[in-house]
C-alpha cells in the first residue's frame, strides 16, 4: 500500500527545547525517526512551523536530506492538510511524531495492512490495549477525512491533535498485533531530560539505528528500565502521599520518608502506570516534597490532586469576601508548594465548605477555575450523605471518599453514585482502603484506640477470608477487595517504603473479582461501630 508519512517536529517544545535536535544514534532525533519510519521505502515528510524557531531544525533536515514541509504553527491540522496539497483524497496518511524513534518501516507496514484488511477510515496504535511502550505510536487515515475535518471543526484540541474530529465521526480503531508483548507500562517517547537519555542508552552500540528492528530495541528498553515492576500498569493506583508530609497511619512506625526516598517512590510510580497522585494543603509539607520529586519533566507525566487548606485559620463569621480570599490563598500556596501555575485537580478536604460562608468558598474556586488556575473541582467527603450532597453540584467532577471491606455504608449509595456517573463524568477515588493501616495489624492497643468493640471476630474474619482468597495475605485482601469495586476508578495507597510501593503496585494489577466473588467474600461480615470507620473519632495516642 503506497502512503506518505507525515512525521510532525517543532523546537519549540516546553519540556525539553530543541529535543527534535537532539544527537541519539549519532544523529538529530527527528533525523533518525524519519530514517526509521522511511526504511522501507514510504515518503517521509517532516511538517514544522513557518516560525524562526524551526529554522535552525529546517537546515538540519536538509542538511541530513530529509524532507521537510513548513506551515501553521498552531493550527497542526491545517499544516498537514496543506502538506497534502494535490494528493487525492484516498491517499493514505501515516502521522508520526519527531520524539518517537522506535517505530519502523516493518511496524509501519503492518500497520498499514491491518488498516486496509479492515477497510476503516481511522487506526491508530497506542495504549494498554497496545501491548507496546508508549512512544511506539502511529495513526493511519486518509487524506479526505483529515481535509474534512479542517472544513469542519472550530475547535482548538482538534487543529493541535490533527485526528479528534475524524475519531468522532468515523470511530476509533486500534492496532493490536503486539497485545501479547504486555509493554504498555514501558516508556520510549522523548519528552524529558531522563527520557532522551533512556533511549540514548538503548540505541548506543546498535551499529546502524536506521535499521535496529523494533524487536531488539523493546528487549533493549526492557533490560535498561530497572524501575518496572508491574506485569500491567498500575493505572487503578492512585499514590497517596500523606506520609510524605505527616507521621501518618495509626500502624505507622517509620515516620516520614526523606526527600530522596520520595523522589525515588513517586517516579516509580509513575513509572508503572500510576495516573494520579493525592496530596493536600494539610499534610505538612506534601506538596512540597511531591512538588520536588516532579521536577525535570515528571509532573508531564502525572495528574496531581491538592485540597483546600481545611480552613481552620478563617473565623467562623467572615464575610464572603473574607473566606473567599482565605480559599484563594490556600490555591496560590498550593501552586507554589508544588511548583506550578495551576492545579490539576483540586478538591474541598471539608464537604461544608460548599456552602460554608454563603457559598463563597466555592464561588472562590469556580472564579479560578475559569481563569485557568484550577482545571478540575471535587469534594473529599466522610460520608455516604456527603458524597450525595456534592454530587448535586454539576461542577463537580471528582470524589473522594472512604471505603474498606468492612464498611457497609455504602452498600445503599453505589446505584446512586452510578446514575449521576450515567449522566456526566465523574471520577471516584477511594482511600483508607486498608483503614489507615488498622486493617494490617492484631495489635490489641491500636484496635481499642479504633473504638472496636469485637476487635477478636473481626480480625478472625479477616484472617478467614484471606486464607480463602489471598493465601493467608489480609492487605491483598482488602486492597483487591476495593480495587474490584465497579464503581470504584481509582484507589488511594500511601507507602513509605519501596518495598511497600512496589507490593501495592503489582496487587493493583491482580484480577479483578466479580459480582459473585465479591458477594460471596462479605458472607457474615461482621458489623462495626461508625466510629471505628472514622479514624477523626479515634482515640489518640496520649488519651
Amino acid at each position: 500500500m503506497t502512503a506518505t508519512l507525515l512525521l510532525q517536529a517543532r523546537t519549540s517544545s516546553s519540556r525539553l527545547p530543541g529535543k527534535v535536535l537532539l544527537p541519539v544514534g549519532g544523529m538529530p532525533l527527528v533525523v533518525l525517526a524519519a530514517r526509521r519510519a522511511g526504511n522501507t521505502g514510504h515518503r517521509v515528510l517532516v511538517v514544522t512551523s513557518h516560525e524562526s524557531s524551526d529554522d535552525v531544525l529546517c537546515d538540519v533536515l536538509q542538511n541530513w536530506s530529509t524532507d521537510c514541509f513548513r506551515g501553521d504553527l498552531e493550527n497542526t491540522l491545517k499544516r498537514f492538510v496543506d502538506a497534502l496539497e494535490g494528493v487525492p483524497d484516498e491517499h493514505v496518511v501515516v502521522r508520526l511524531t519527531g520524539d518517537n524513534v522506535f517505530p519502523d518501516g516493518r511496524f509501519i507496514d503492518e500497520m498499514l495492512e491491518d488498516f486496509e484488511s479492515r477497510n476503516v477510515a481511522y487506526l491508530c496504535c497506542g495504549g494498554e490495549s497496545s501491548g507496546l511502550p508508549y512512544g511506539v505510536s502511529a495513526e493511519i487515515t486518509r487524506a479526505r477525512f483529515l481535509r474534512e475535518a479542517h472544513r469542519n471543526t472550530d475547535s482548538s484540541a482538534d487543529r493541535e491533535h490533527v485526528t479528534p474530529w475524524v475519531i468522532r465521526h468515523y470511530g476509533r480503531n486500534t492496532f493490536d498485533r503486539y497485545h501479547a508483548r504486555g509493554m504498555a507500562q514501558y516508556r520510549c517517547t522523548v519528552d524529558t531530560l531522563d527520557d532522551y537519555l533512556l533511549v540514548s542508552k538503548v540505541f548506543a552500540g546498535t551499529g546502524d539505528p536506521d535499521y535496529v528492528p523494533l524487536e531488539a530495541l523493546l528487549e533493549k528498553l526492557k533490560q535498561a528500565t530497572a524501575d518496572i515492576v508491574t506485569p500491567v500498569p498500575a493505572g487503578r493506583m492512585v499514590l497517596g502521599t500523606a506520609q510524605f508530609g505527616l507521621d501518618y497511619g495509626i500502624a505507622n512506625r517509620e515516620g516520614r520518608p526523606g526527600q530522596d526516598v520520595v523522589t525515588s517512590l513517586v517516579r516509580t510510580a509513575i513509572s508503572n502506570g500510576v495516573e494520579y497522585l493525592d496530596t493536600a494543603r494539610a499534610y505538612g509539607d506534601s506538596e512540597t516534597v511531591v512538588g520536588k520529586a516532579l521536577a525535570g519533566g515528571w509532573g508531564s507525566r502525572v495528574r496531581v490532586i491538592t485540597k483546600l487548606s481545611p480552613l481552620a485559620d478563617c473565623p467562623a463569621d467572615a464575610s464572603p469576601d473574607v473566606a473567599r480570599a482565605f480559599a484563594e490563598r490556600s490555591v496560590y500556596q498550593s501552586c507554589h508548594a508544588l511548583g506550578v501555575s495551576s492545579l490539576d485537580v483540586l478538591m474541598l478536604h471539608r464537604a461544608s465548605h460548599q456552602e460554608a460562608f454563603g457559598g463563597a468558598v466555592w464561588d472562590a474556586l469556580l472564579g479560578l477555575q475559569q481563569r485557568g488556575v484550577v482545571g478540575e473541582l471535587g469534594v473529599s467527603v466522610q460520608s455516604p450523605e456527603e458524597a450525595l450532597a456534592a454530587l448535586e453540584h454539576e461542577s463537580v467532577c471528582f470524589i473522594q471518599l472512604p471505603f474498606n471491606i468492612l464498611d457497609y455504608r455504602w452498600d445503599e449509595v453505589v446505584e446512586k453514585v452510578a446514575q449521576v456517573r450515567r449522566n456526566r463524568s465523574v471520577v471516584v477515588h477511594a482511600r483508607s482502603a486498608l483503614l489507615q493501616g488498622l486493617l494490617t495489624t492484631d495489635a490489641e492497643g491500636l484496635w481499642r484506640r479504633a473504638r472496636c468493640a469485637n476487635a477478636s471476630e473481626v480480625g478472625s474474619w479477616l484472617r478467614a477470608r484471606a486464607a480463602e482468597y489471598t493465601n493467608g495475605d489480609v492487605v491483598e485482601l482488602c486492597l483487591r477487595f476495593v480495587f474490584s469495586q465497579p464503581w470504584i476508578d481509582g484507589v488511594v495507597v500511601g507507602v513509605d517504603t519501596r518495598e511497600q510501593l512496589v507490593d501495592n503496585l503489582i496487587r493493583s494489577g491482580a484480577e479483578r473479582w466479580d459480582d459473585n466473588e465479591l458477594t460471596s467474600i462479605l458472607r457474615d461480615r461482621p458489623r462495626v461501630s461508625e466510629n471505628t470507620l472514622d479514624p477523626a473519632t479515634w482515640e489518640t495516642a496520649n488519651d
